[in-house]
């Protein structure tokens, strides 16, 4: 037992399996965000359309998931993943300064990471919209974290009680809808301004945000 558990792992083509496995997996992803994000869309892409564009076999794509939905699902948390990395490093970066300028630092950086290919535009803002409940679910999951980055920045410029907690919670699902409407309009040529003016109206959009709820 000793020297089975002391072989070494096996190895193809001088890398280990683990490693080609992690490569297929990115092959089927990248073949993921080409057909649903650059081709004809997840609703008209199929397995073995996807394993195509890869190179790879139908067996290899069911190693690795489930389902053409299963990779969406990755590809979009990887999309956000991503834009929320930007963002959270462009707070970092203007710690101490004015909520308006932190918002256009996180704003422009989120608009970078999400726009910088268009293919995760559409499949970001298009293509994952409607295809079930679970990955509904998976969409407006994302989208409170969305909301809770920022409401947890509003609350930090601005302190406030619970019920500015609460009216801030309102105001900030509604500000990330406005972002995801307006930034894929703009990216799809449906809205004529600069990164600038984007940035700057939405900004404005979230420093307008009233601190105290409405009186009744």
């Amino acid at each position: 037992m000793t020297e089975v558990a002391n072989q070494p792992r096996r190895r193809y083509a001088g890398k280990p399996a683990a490693e080609r496995r992690a490569e297929r997996r990115e092959r089927l992803l990248e073949a993921g965000l080409q057909l649903f994000g650059g081709g004809p869309g997840f609703r008209a892409a199929s397995v073995s359309a996807l394993c195509e564009t890869a190179g790879l076999s139908t067996r290899q794509f069911y190693q690795e998931f489930h389902n053409l939905e299963e990779v969406l699902a990755v590809l979009h948390a990887r999309v956000n993943d991503l834009a929320e990395q930007a963002a959270v490093e462009a707070l970092s970066r203007t710690a101490g300064q004015d909520i308006g300028r932190r918002a256009t630092a996180a704003f422009r950086a989120y608009a970078a990471s999400v726009t910088d290919d268009p293919r995760r535009v559409r499949l970001a803002f298009v293509e994952v919209v409607g295809v079930s409940p679970g990955m509904e679910r998976r969409r407006m999951e994302r989208r409170t974290r969305w909301a809770e980055l920022i409401h947890a920045e509003l609350m930090a410029a601005g302190g406030g009680d619970e019920a500015a907690s609460r009216a801030y919670r309102v105001a900030t699902t509604a500000f990330v809808g406005a972002v995801n409407g307006l930034v894929h309009d703009w990216s799809a040529g449906y809205v004529d301004a600069t990164l600038d003016e984007i940035a700057a109206a939405l900004v404005n959009m979230l420093v307008g945000i009233p601190r105290e709820p409405p009186s009744r």
